[in-house]
């Protein structure tokens, strides 16, 4: 979503590199009517969007996060960890039980990755489809084979 003036203003009073008295200067000749600002709330929220329309959330998650790279390096320590494991034990003829555990967590280790990657990482992408009305063409009866066995 691109930034408009507006939104710029408001995130430079935020930083304090303009105050909010200059601000107020900046924005005193704006005029908005009321339609056009219900028009600009409604927009999206309540009003169906046409098919194919790509929507992406204003506020995306962030992979850039030091939290996210930890918890992937952890994850990726404690894969290595149970997948070496569960090979040792298989070259060593563990029983069963204690093989399927570190199979487990293998696999508990790789999903919990897959689910702070879908959640944090990946962006918010919402690809609107709507269902069409089925068409089904009348039977010729002409065309219709005979078929003897």
């Amino acid at each position: 979503m691109k930034d408009d003036i507006v939104i710029k203003l408001l995130r430079e009073v935020k930083e304090g590199k303009v105050t909010i008295e200059d601000a107020r200067s900046a924005l005193e000749g704006v005029s908005l009517s009321e339609d056009v600002y219900k028009n600009a709330v409604d927009h999206g929220v309540f009003n169906d969007p046409e098919p194919g329309t790509i929507i992406r959330a204003s506020i995306s998650p962030s992979g850039d996060s030091w939290l996210v790279f930890t918890f992937a390096l952890w994850g990726i320590i404690w894969t290595l960890y149970w997948a070496g494991t569960l090979s040792y034990g298989l070259y060593n003829h563990w029983d069963q039980q204690r093989l399927s555990f570190h199979l487990a967590m293998t696999l508990l280790t790789v999903i919990m990755m897959g689910i702070v990657y879908l959640r944090f990482v990946m962006p918010d992408v919402v690809i609107v489809k709507q269902r069409r009305n089925k068409y089904i063409t009348p039977k010729d009866t002409e065309s219709w084979q005979q078929y003897e066995v």
